[in-house]
């Protein structure tokens, strides 16, 4: 997910470049969302994993 950000990212700024500013503009907000729920789904994982006891089993 924090790839797909990231790819809308470089192409929101390339279409930038180009002068595609309406193109650009719809890539960046969909980045900007898909960053967000990407911080919201790792601290969510984060949180259960501490609720769980989080350690689970650890290799040598």
């Amino acid at each position: 997910m924090l790839r797909a950000a990231i790819i809308f990212f470089v192409l929101g700024l390339i279409a930038m470049l180009f002068g595609a500013y309406g193109i650009a503009g719809v890539s960046i907000e969909v980045g900007k969302v898909l960053l967000m729920v990407f911080i919201v789904l790792a601290i969510l994982s984060f949180v259960v994993g501490l609720i769980r006891g989080g350690g689970g089993k650890h290799l040598p």
